[in-house]
């Protein structure tokens, strides 16, 4: 009888360690990469000194569509420092086609080389709707300033992405700070904006929505930042 009464407390053991064996690794985790201590406000003040900080980033710009009738940006990828400088691809929409656009943006000016030309030559490129990407990295105008100056933010959920864990902040951006990045947004419109900081307090995306087009419609870009510490000496072409 006692050998029978001590079997299934022995499986009820071996349920409870097995439980905690599971649950160990999870604490951990959520110790190391739950909600963090800080105020909103001051991660996404640590996640600008980390950007405004590194020499350079893997930087890009996506939206899946624009409103139609619209010339402007779908994708940009490439290397941004702080020189500042930009080297990539910008994929445009001009008159209903896609045109890939290899540029390379140093000293404040932007060069491209254009569909069927063999050579990059200056442009401007707010002629294709689209910002100065260089720009994306000056600390007091770019990307940084959308940490620094979102209003109404709260903490949101953590995901994982691959191995990264990352955190979401969402809230609101005036558009004159949006527009001082991308001159063609509206810079009295409200752009709603979610970024997601990754376990060492680091900015890796930020997804936006608003008119970036005037009054032609709203997009949703995201921009998304990697390779932190990047180092290229980017020249002209």
């Amino acid at each position: 009888m006692n050998a029978a009464v001590r079997r299934p407390c022995r499986r009820r053991a071996g349920v409870v360690v097995s439980l905690v064996a599971l649950m160990v690794p999870l604490a951990a985790c959520s110790s190391a990469g739950g909600r963090s201590d800080k105020t909103p406000q001051a991660v996404l003040a640590a996640a600008k000194e980390a950007l405004d900080e590194t020499s350079g980033v893997t930087l890009s710009l996506t939206t899946e569509k624009l409103p139609d009738k619209v010339d402007g940006v779908l994708e940009a990828t490439g290397v941004a420092t702080h020189a500042p400088a930009f080297a990539g691809d910008l994929t445009v929409l001009v008159n209903g086609l896609n045109v890939d656009v290899p540029v390379v943006s140093v000293d404040g000016k932007v060069y491209a080389k254009l569909p069927f030309t063999l050579a990059f030559a200056e442009v401007n490129p707010a002629d294709y709707g689209a910002p100065d990407p260089a720009q994306l990295m000056v600390p007091d105008t770019g990307l940084s300033t959308w940490l620094a100056d979102a209003t109404g933010i709260e903490e949101g959920g953590r995901a994982r992405d691959g191995e990264l864990v990352l955190s979401s902040y969402t809230g609101s951006l005036p558009g004159e700070v949006v527009d001082a990045s991308i001159p063609s947004a509206d810079a009295d419109a409200d752009f709603p904006v979610t970024f997601q900081i990754d376990e060492d307090g680091r900015l890796r995306s930020v997804k936006i929505s608003g008119p970036f087009y005037g009054s032609k419609g709203t997009v949703d870009y995201t921009v998304s930042v990697d390779d932190y510490g990047t180092d290229t000496d980017i020249k002209k072409p």
